[in-house]
Parts: structure tokens; C-alpha cells; sequence
């Protein structure tokens, strides 16, 4: 079966994909870049795929890649997502909270609390219990308790 996308490369292309190859690279960049030496070589994508441990269809779309954006092939797309919510400093703000002694009325504070609070404070625009929650578990916080938590105070 031919190949659909052919990598041909550039004299300058090869120098720079053999100059990429002897730096430091992630895993993933090492394989890309090696993908491409390979395969303008004129290797199949079975034998490309076996001797990198990796599955042929990557070597396939490492190839389509290049195709279409030339030696950008060799980095990162960024990947969707929501950013998130918290930055370091809020998180501290969250953790002091926490810390904090509760609010009148309640023994200690709830994420839904600390959640209200933060909005109170203007930290953020609106935040959800479970976005708290989990940056007290990122600080194996106890949200209150005497003897496990982010302060070691009590």
C-alpha cells in the first residue's frame, strides 16, 4: 500500500531534526524526531513503530503532521481544557482559611464555607465546593481538625 504522506526532507530539515536528536528531549519529542529521520529514510511504519515502542499509527500521524506543519510536527498542540481556577496564591489563601479558626456558628469550616468565603473576599468570581475540596486534599488538609492537617497548631 503506498503511503498517503511521504516525509521528504531538506538538507536543512535533516540538520536540524539530527541536531534536535543529540540534545536533551522528552520522550515523546525523542520519538517524533527519530519517526521523521526514519522515515525519510524510507523505513516502514511497522518497522519504525517496532524498533521505538511505540504503535504504528503514531508513526503515522507523526508523519501527517509533518505534512501539514512542517517541523512543527515536533511540538506540543496545546490540549483543551479549562485553566484553572486557582492559582498558587489563592490556594494559599484557601490553606490559611482552613486553618483559620471557624466561622461563628460552626465548629469547623465546610469546603462550602471556604467556598463562600473566598467569593466574600473577592479571591475569585465564583468557585465550587469541589474546586476547594480538592485543593485541601492537595494539602491533605482535615479542614479543622485537631490533629491532622495543614496546621499542626492545637
Amino acid at each position: 500500500m503506498e503511503k498517503r504522506y511521504v516525509v521528504c526532507l531538506t538538507d536543512e530539515q535533516r540538520a536540524e531534526l539530527e541536531c534536535r536528536d543529540a540534545d536533551p528531549l522528552t520522550r515523546r519529542q525523542r520519538h517524533r524526531v527519530q519517526v521523521l529521520l526514519r522515515a525519510a529514510v524510507g523505513d516502514t511504519d511497522a518497522d519504525i513503530a517496532d524498533d521505538l515502542g511505540v504503535h504504528a499509527n503514531t508513526v503515522a500521524r507523526i508523519r501527517r503532521r509533518f505534512a501539514a506543519d512542517g517541523l512543527g510536527a515536533l511540538t506540543e498542540r496545546p490540549r483543551p481544557g479549562v485553566p484553572a481556577k486557582l492559582d498558587g496564591k489563592a490556594e494559599a489563601v484557601v490553606i490559611a482559611l482552613a486553618c483559620s479558626p471557624a466561622p461563628d456558628g460552626h465548629a469547623t469550616w465546610s469546603a462550602r464555607l471556604l467556598a463562600h468565603r473566598l467569593v466574600e473576599l473577592e479571591v475569585v468570581e465564583s468557585i465550587s465546593d469541589d474546586t476547594v475540596r480538592r485543593v485541601l486534599k492537595k494539602a491533605t488538609s482535615s479542614r479543622g481538625r485537631r490533629r491532622v492537617g495543614v496546621s499542626q497548631r492545637g
